[in-house]
């Protein structure tokens, strides 16, 4: 007898807005930026999981920087079962210039792609653990992709406040 797998009644969405190029461009414009190899180490993980409370799911980060001082950063973050690749840029004073949703595989959510509410993220740092409700509105239906996005700003501001800055 064959193996084979079944699945039910999952439709499996997948969205490509713009590729990490385009975000650039979105983000940065022409500014040239050049990439920056990245390894966080045990302890970094522990302590920008401790400062942003939200997991560090990998060691690596896939990081640009501008001859100013600002950055580049392409990352991923959880929906509510799919990862959301996201880019973010930061500016040299560790503060959001603008975030980009880049693929988004959730079946529904992706209002998250709403300029209004990207740019509540706009202008925050690391200074204070952003919280979805309370310093970020919500959007209804999409909750969790909100959440995990702020998270992931939360994360990549402490990021840049504990490892880039010093780069």
């Amino acid at each position: 007898m064959g193996s084979g797998a079944l699945v039910f009644g999952t439709e499996l969405s997948a969205k490509t807005y713009l590729t990490p190029d385009q975000a650039k461009q979105v983000i940065w414009g022409s500014t040239p930026m050049t990439p920056v190899r990245v390894t966080l180490s045990k302890e970094q993980m522990k302590s920008i999981q401790s400062a942003s409370k939200t997991r560090v799911r990998s060691n690596f980060l896939k990081t640009w920087k501008l001859d100013s001082g600002d950055w580049f950063i392409v990352d991923q973050v959880i929906g509510k079962h799919e990862n959301i690749d996201i880019a973010v840029g930061l500016t040299k004073a560790g503060k959001v210039k603008g975030v980009e949703v880049l693929t988004y595989r959730e079946s529904y959510g992706h209002e998250i792609r709403n300029p209004k509410w990207k740019a509540q993220l706009h202008g925050k740092g690391h200074e204070k653990v952003l919280r979805l409700d309370k310093d970020i509105k919500n959007i209804s239906g999409a909750t969790l992709s909100c959440r995990h996005i702020v998270d992931g700003v939360n994360r990549l501001t402490q990021t840049w406040y504990q490892v880039l800055r010093q780069l």
